[in-house]
Parts: C-alpha cells; sequence; structure tokens
C-alpha cells in the first residue's frame, strides 16, 4: 500500500488538519439510539454484507496492562484489567517503566489465528493502541511501542495480521482516538496532567491521527477500524473526520464509535444485547470472562453453553456477537478460552448453517429458545425441552414442508393447529447447549410480529416477561440503564422506569397462558429509598392483586443497581387463553420502581 503522502492530495491534509483542531471534549446529550436514528444517510457501506453475514467475531485486547495483570504493588484490581493505570493512578513515568520487563516471548500469531479459526471465528480484531496509550505496534510516531520500549523487539499486529488473513478471516485494528493517559495532551489522565492546560488538538494532530495514519497504510487491507470513546466533534465533522481517513482504507468498515452514529454498523454497550431484533448491520460485545484485559486472578469464564447462546440470540436478533479474550503477558491466551473457543467450534462445525449468513428470526423469543432465518427456513436454537416433548410455534402461518434435525437430517413429526405449530422432540436433546431443529416452508416468508401475546407454559420451570416487551401509558417509558457493580463491571437492562400516577401510569402485557392451571408470578425490580414502602397493584384474569415496593438500594454513577426478585401473587388460571396483565402504581407519591421482568411460575 501507498503511503500516506502519496495518497493524500494537500487538499485532503488539510482537511484533516482541520478536523483534529475541532475537535473538544464537550459532552453530548444525544443517546447512543438517538445518535445513530439521527444518521444523516441511510445508505449502507457497499462493503457490509460480509460483515452482516459473519456472525461470530474475536475481540482481542492485549497491551502492556497485560504484562501487569490486574495487580499493581501487591494490590488486586477488579473490573477491566486494561484500566489498571487509570484505577490505580499510576503515575506515567512508573508505567513506562513497567515495560521494560514486557517480554511476550511466547506470542505465536500462528496460533493464535488457528484457534480463531478453530472456533468458527470470521473475524478478528485486536487493540493496537488502549487508553493507556501504549502502541502494541512498530509506531514511528511515538517510541511508546512494543518495537522500542520493550525487549520484545518485534511488531506482533504485523505477524498476526498476516496469520489472520492467510486462514481467510477478516482482520481489523482497535484504535482508542481520544483517551491516552500517556499523552500531556490526551484525553482522561487528571493524576498527572492539569486537564485545564491540555491541548487536545495538539494530541490527535502529532499522536492520533499520525498512529492511525500507520495503521491503515502499513497493515495490508483492514476490514475494520473500531474506535473507542470519541471526543467532541460535532457530526459534520466527525464525517469530515471519516471521509478522510476513508481514502487509506475505502473497503474498511468503521465502527459506531468513532461517534454520532456515522459508523458503518452499530457496537451496542459493552456486554449488552438488545431486546428485539434491530435492523441494519450491528454488533454486541462481551467478554469471555470478567476482565477485557488479562487479569491473573478473574476465572470467571463463560461457559460453550453461555456463548452458543449468546450467539445465537444476537443472530436471532440480526445482528453479530464479537467475544472478547486477553492473552497474558507472556502472550499465551488463557487455557479456558481456548478450550471452550474450541468446542465453541465444534458445534459450529455441525450448526453452522443456523448462524452464518442467516437474518433475524421470523417467531419471537418462545420459553424454549429462538430462532434464525433463511430463505424457506426457520432454524429453532431449543435451549430447553417443554416437559411434554411438544414445542409450540405460535402464530405461525407458514406453508410448512418439512421439520428436521440439523445435526443429523432425522425428521421429526410435527401438525398444525389453528395457526400454531407443534412439533414432536426427541425424548432427548442431542445437545443440552443448543439444539437445532430446520423448519422448512413454501411460500413467502411470515412478518416478525413483535405485538405478539408473550407465550406462558407450565411446560418450563420458569417463563421470564421482560421489561421490554410492555405497552406502557402516561409518564411510564422503556429506558435502557447502564450500571456496574465495581469499575468496568459494565451492566445493561431495559426497566420500566417513570410509574408514579395510579390514573395514567399503567403497563400492560399480552400473554398466552396455554395451560390451566396455579401460577406463581415474581416482580424483578430495583427500588430506591424514596421509592420503598409504595404499595402497586398487579391485575390479570379480572383478579388484582396487591404489593408493596422493597428497597434495593439508591442508583447513581457511584453505586450499582440492584434487583430483587419480589413474589407478589399465586394466581388460578382455569381456562387456557390471551390474558392481559397491568401494573400500576396506588400512591403516587414516587417512582413506584424500575421494573425490569416479570417472572410467572407454574405450581405443581
Amino acid at each position: 500500500m501507498k503511503n500516506w503522502t502519496t495518497l493524500y492530495s494537500r487538499k485532503y491534509q488539510r482537511c484533516i488538519v482541520i478536523c483534529v483542531f475541532l475537535f473538544g471534549m464537550t459532552a453530548h446529550a444525544q443517546t447512543m439510539d438517538e445518535m445513530w436514528e439521527s444518521r444523516s444517510s441511510g445508505k449502507e457501506h457497499a462493503n457490509i454484507q460480509w460483515f452482516k453475514d459473519a456472525k461470530f467475531g474475536l475481540f482481542i485486547h492485549w497491551g502492556l496492562y497485560s504484562h501487569l495483570g490486574g495487580e499493581w504493588k501487591g494490590k488486586r484490581y477488579y473490573g477491566s484489567g486494561e484500566w489498571i493505570m487509570n484505577q490505580a493512578k499510576i503515575p506515567v513515568r512508573e508505567y513506562e517503566a513497567t515495560a521494560a520487563t514486557f517480554n511476550p516471548s511466547r506470542f505465536n500469531a500462528d496460533e493464535w489465528a488457528q484457534l480463531a479459526k478453530d472456533a468458527g471465528i470470521k473475524y478478528v480484531v485486536i487493540t493496537a493502541k488502549h487508553h493507556e496509550g501504549f502502541a502494541m505496534y512498530d509506531s514511528k510516531v511515538s517510541t511508546f511501542d512494543i518495537v522500542d520500549a520493550t525487549p520484545f523487539k518485534q511488531d506482533p499486529m504485523k505477524l498476526l495480521a498476516d496469520a489472520v488473513r492467510k486462514r481467510g478471516m477478516h482482520f481489523g485494528f482497535y484504535y482508542s482516538q481520544f483517551q491516552d493517559w500517556h499523552n500531556p495532551n490526551g484525553g482522561k489522565n487528571t493524576w498527572d496532567f492539569d486537564e485545564s492546560k491540555k491541548d487536545y488538538q495538539k494530541y490527535y494532530r502529532q499522536k492520533a491521527i499520525p498512529q492511525l495514519k500507520e495503521l491503515m497504510s502499513n497493515y495490508g487491507d483492514l476490514s475494520i477500524v473500531w474506535f473507542d470513546t470519541p471526543g467532541g466533534l460535532s457530526k459534520e465533522q466527525t464525517q469530515q473526520f471519516i471521509d478522510s481517513l476513508r481514502l487509506l482504507q475505502p473497503k474498511s468498515l468503521f465502527s459506531s464509535r468513532v461517534g454520532h452514529g456515522l459508523g458503518d454498523y452499530r457496537d451496542y454497550g459493552d456486554s449488552e444485547m438488545p431486546a428485539m431484533p434491530i435492523n441494519g448491520a450491528w454488533e454486541s460485545i462481551y467478554t469471555h470472562n470478567d476482565s477485557w484485559g488479562y487479569m491473573k486472578h478473574d476465572m470467571n469464564f463463560k461457559t460453550p453453553e453461555t456463548i452458543i447462546r449468546l450467539l445465537a440470540e444476537a443472530a436471532s436478533k440480526g445482528g453479530n456477537l464479537m467475544l472478547n479474550v486477553g492473552p497474558d503477558g507472556s502472550g499465551r491466551i488463557p487455557a479456558y478460552s481456548a478450550q471452550f473457543l474450541r468446542e465453541t467450534g465444534r458445534w459450529l462445525q455441525v450448526n453452522g448453517e443456523s448462524i452464518y449468513g442467516t437474518t433475524q428470526g421470523l417467531i419471537p423469543q418462545q420459553p424454549w429458545g429462538v430462532t434464525t432465518s433463511k430463505p424457506g427456513k426457520q432454524y429453532l436454537h431449543v435451549w430447553t425441552r417443554p416437559r411434554s416433548g411438544k414445542l409450540l410455534i405460535p402464530n405461525a402461518n407458514m406453508q410448512v414442508q418439512k421439520v428436521y434435525a440439523l445435526a443429523d437430517g432425522q425428521p421429526v413429526k410435527w401438525h398444525k393447529r389453528g395457526d400454531a405449530i407443534w412439533i414432536d422432540l426427541p425424548i432427548t436433546l442431542s445437545d443440552a447447549k443448543n439444539t437445532v431443529f430446520v423448519l422448512e416452508y413454501a411460500g413467502e416468508a411470515p412478518t416478525y410480529n413483535k405485538n405478539a401475546p408473550i407465550t406462558i407454559s407450565n411446560q418450563f420451570d420458569e417463563n421470564e416477561i421482560k421489561a421490554a416487551f410492555a405497552k406502557t401509558t402516561g409518564n411510564a417509558r422503556i429506558e435502557s440503564l447502564t450500571y456496574s457493580h465495581y469499575y468496568g463491571d459494565w451492566k445493561h437492562t431495559n426497566c420500566v422506569v417513570g410509574m408514579a400516577d395510579r390514573e395514567k401510569d399503567i403497563i400492560e402485557f399480552d400473554t398466552q397462558l396455554m395451560e390451566s392451571g396455579n401460577y406463581r408470578i415474581t416482580l424483578e425490580y430495583a427500588c430506591e429509598p424514596e421509592s420503598a414502602n409504595q404499595e402497586g397493584t398487579l391485575s390479570i384474569n379480572g383478579q388484582n392483586f396487591y404489593f408493596r415496593t422493597l428497597h434495593t438500594g439508591s442508583f447513581d454513577k457511584k453505586a450499582p443497581l440492584l434487583f430483587v426478585r419480589h413474589d407478589v401473587a399465586t394466581i388460578s388460571i382455569n381456562k387456557p387463553g390471551r390474558y392481559t396483565l397491568d401494573i400500576r402504581p396506588l400512591s403516587g407519591k414516587s417512582e413506584l420502581f424500575k421494573l425490569k421482568a416479570v417472572i410467572i411460575k407454574p405450581i405443581d
């Protein structure tokens, strides 16, 4: 690839300099949803289809922080290992000194790339520079990089890019464009540098932009440039910035964290999954354990079952899963990550047809699992077998041709009753993690009905009705809330909030109870001190049940959002059918609670 000077005319060089001077740190009030919906153009990137089809990506967080492993001066830190410099407020000179002993001699690019291939990964993104400011490649812009500052003296990014592409996968870089705790003019280091004296434009001009030029000029075709923590550019300025960089890598996709919803695909928050199917290209990012960067004491690894179900859920809603691993300071990927990724890959070897190249499922999420789609096919991802073995697909207006197990092609019996399809499952599921059945149909695909009633059945131990499915009136509304139990332990959940007026603020859930019988109803919610001990009512089938809210703790930037499961009623349903469940406040003093879900359990 030609160098920056050759590719850029003086006109575009001036454009970049102007863009850099326009960067700032003014906070923006728009939410991510608002920014994404306000995109200036509905046009998709010409190279977006491979991303939509890929479904499964590997994120790799690897840096100088990996060498520290979540510890500093005998103290263990929790949350996100890559934030240790910030959490421990490590002075720049002390942090710099740790590079002298960072020697990842056990790094093997071919082993990493082969692991990704074995796992069924379709694209790999690795941190070229995280917030710590340390470049994991041979940068000529700064000596604070793995070649100049460490005994390793090699460029692992070059080796990995070649190894990944050799195996037919897409490759991309993560780059933190604003935060840089090492640079006196970079964002967010307030313990070493006076914030009021920083020249952010100088930082972009002298480090961030030149390093992005290096990455986009010297490492071949990049499928993705994954930006993070943007500064305060206006939407127009961000578009200029993007247009300028596209001259170097016109085929590369830019993540939405470039700012103002102007990326080529949408990235949700850390460990966040949307509640409903989402149009367009998008991605959920999850850590394999709790931390993005390596922490030697973090052993909370997600099982293959959890990974496979996250992957199926993302695909069922039309998006991708990018799962992160954090190699250690020697260059080794944790053993459990390697083991569990390979097990995921073995599942994909059998069931990949139900993931790769699919679109969102046409059947709303059911108590038994989720669905994905291809023309003429619905893939049924069965996580929980109904006790009777009779699998219900409600509101299935399709001309079914046949149903069979994906793993071995064995047909299964089915019949249609009204607009519902019933499938006779085998006595045992072939894969407890996720057994996939294929329903082939003729004619037009059915339309996904987001307003379809929520199936409630005594064939399952628990039926969860998520808050996102509520119909709200008055000030009651659904909001996505972000919280953490400790720094970096990011959580996201949709809740119904704002319920205070007994006459106006009502929420309703449309349900289809499949069997008569007794059921226990539980409300899962968070309730702040000023909202505790208020009275509310839950109504279903002409029966009113009263409850008083329980205190779960305050919610602010320094405190987590804690939820309680509050059993509020036992109900008797004498006849299967469609029922509306509504909840409303009675006190009217303040917000009743932040409702996360309604859980309905059969009582034997």
